[in-house]
C-alpha cells in the first residue's frame, strides 16, 4: 500500500506528539549520545511554519532526525510562507519557511523577533514552480510566457486557444473551458510565479507581484496539497504547484518556452536557473536575486528560506534549531532533496549556507 505525503507527515507530527509526551522535553536541548549529519543530536522541542512547498523535504528531513535523535521533536506547519512569517514575528515558532526572502514591511516585526541582532535568510530548498495539468489525451504540452499570463489573468480561457494551439502543433487540444487553480492563501510560491510574470510577460500580466493572489477569475485553494487535489480531481484543469507534488500526484506538467526554445520542468533544468541566482543579502542574510527571464534554464524556480534570528533566539529553541539547520544543510541532508523531485542548494551559495547557520548563537 503506498502512503501520502500529507499522511507520511501527519504521521510525523503524531509521532513526535507521542515522543514527547513519553519521554518529556528538557527544553534546553540537551545532546544525546547519538549522532546526525556528522554531528551530535540535541534533545527537546521546536515549533516551526509556513511554506507549503517545502512539506515533503521537511517530512523526510524531520523523519530522519527524530529516528536518529529520539529525544528531538520537531512540529512544522506547512500553513504557507505568509502566515509562516507571522509565526515566527509573533514569537510563535523557532524558525518560519518562506519561498520568499524577508519583505521590507515584514522585516520590523521578524528583527524585533530576535532578541540581539536581526533576522536571517538561509536558502534550503530549491525547486521548480511547474505547471500542472489534467487534460485527457494532451500528454506533452508547451507554454509559453504570454500564455501563461493570459490563462492566469483569465483572457485565455479555452484550451484550443490559437495562442495555445500555436505553441503546440499538431496536438489535439480540446474545446474545452480551463479551469484554472490558484493558491487561496498567503505564499511564497506565489510570489515567485507572479514575479516570473511581471517579469517576462509585462504586458498581460498586469497585476504585479506578491504572494497574495490579486487576478480575476479561476479558483483558490489553500496549499499545495490544495492546489494538487484540486487539479487531480477536475478535468481540464491548470494550476501551480511545486514539481515535488505534481509527481507524487502523477500529474503532467508543461515545458516552458522564454524565448530560446522549450524547457522541460525537470529538478536538473531547475538547478541552472537556481546555481545563477546572486546573493542580494548582507553578511549571513542570503536573500537571492533570481532571473526569470533565462532562456538557458527551467524559469520559474523558487528557493525555499529558512527564517531565523542570528542571535538571541530564544535559549529553548536555540539548539535545536541550530543542529536541525545544521542537519538540513548538510551533505546528507541535502542529498534527501534530489531524491523527492527538488533541487539541493550546492557549490558556494551551500557554502555560504553552512556560514549562516554556523553562525547562530544566543
Amino acid at each position: 500500500m503506498t502512503i501520502s505525503r500529507t499522511s507520511q507527515f501527519a504521521a510525523l507530527a503524531m509521532i513526535g506528539a507521542l515522543a514527547l509526551s513519553a519521554c518529556g522535553s528538557d527544553g534546553g536541548g540537551g545532546a544525546s549520545g547519538s549522532t546526525i549529519g556528522g554531528q551530535p543530536c540535541v534533545s527537546g522541542e521546536i515549533k516551526a511554519s509556513g511554506s507549503s512547498a517545502q512539506k515533503n523535504a521537511m517530512a523526510d528531513w524531520i523523519n530522519a532526525y527524530q529516528t536518529a535523535c529520539t529525544g528531538a521533536t520537531i512540529n512544522y506547519q506547512a500553513n504557507g510562507s505568509g502566515a509562516g512569517v507571522t509565526d515566527f514575528s509573533n514569537g510563535q515558532t523557532a524558525f518560519a519557511g518562506s519561498d520568499s526572502a524577508l519583505k521590507d514591511a515584514d522585516r520590523p516585526a521578524a528583527d524585533a523577533r530576535c532578541a540581539k541582532g536581526a533576522a536571517i535568510d538561509i536558502p534550503m530548498v530549491g525547486g521548480a514552480i511547474v505547471l500542472a495539468y489534467n487534460v485527457s489525451g494532451i500528454d506533452k504540452l508547451v507554454l509559453t510566457p504570454d500564455v501563461i499570463a493570459g490563462i492566469f489573468a483569465n483572457t485565455i480561457t479555452k484550451w484550443n486557444d490559437p495562442a495555445i494551439a500555436a505553441a503546440n502543433a499538431g496536438a489535439a487540444l480540446p474545446d474545452a473551458t480551463i479551469a484554472q487553480f490558484h493558491r487561496s492563501d498567503s505564499s511564497g510560491t506565489t510570489d515567485n510565479f507572479t514575479k516570473f510574470l511581471t517579469a517576462t510577460a509585462p504586458s498581460v500580466w498586469t497585476y504585479d507581484k506578491g504572494k497574495d493572489w490579486k487576478a480575476p477569475g479561476g479558483q483558490g485553494a489553500k496549499g499545495s496539497d490544495g492546489v494538487t487535489t484540486s487539479l487531480k480531481s477536475t478535468a481540464n484543469s491548470i494550476g501551480y504547484v511545486e514539481l515535488s507534488f505534481a509527481q507524487d500526484a502523477s500529474l503532467a506538467v508543461a515545458s516552458v518556452d522564454n524565448g530560446g526554445g522549450a524547457i522541460e520542468a525537470t529538478s536538473a533544468n531547475a538547478a541552472t536557473t537556481i546555481s545563477a541566482a546572486t546573493v542580494a543579502g548582507t553578511g549571513n542574510d542570503l536573500a537571492l536575486t533570481i532571473d526569470y527571464t533565462t532562456k538557458t534554464g527551467y524559469p520559474i524556480v523558487l528557493v525555499t528560506y529558512e527564517i531565523t534570528c542570528e542571535k538571541g533566539l530564544d535559549s529553548a529553541a536555540l539548539e535545536l534549531t541550530k543542529s536541525f539547520l545544521t542537519y538540513t544543510s548538510s551533505d546528507e541532508g541535502q542529498s534527501k532533496l534530489t531524491e523527492n523531485g527538488y533541487v539541493a542548494i550546492t557549490g558556494d551559495l551551500l557554502t555560504k549556507v553552512r556560514t549562516s547557520v554556523s553562525a547562530i548563537s544566543a
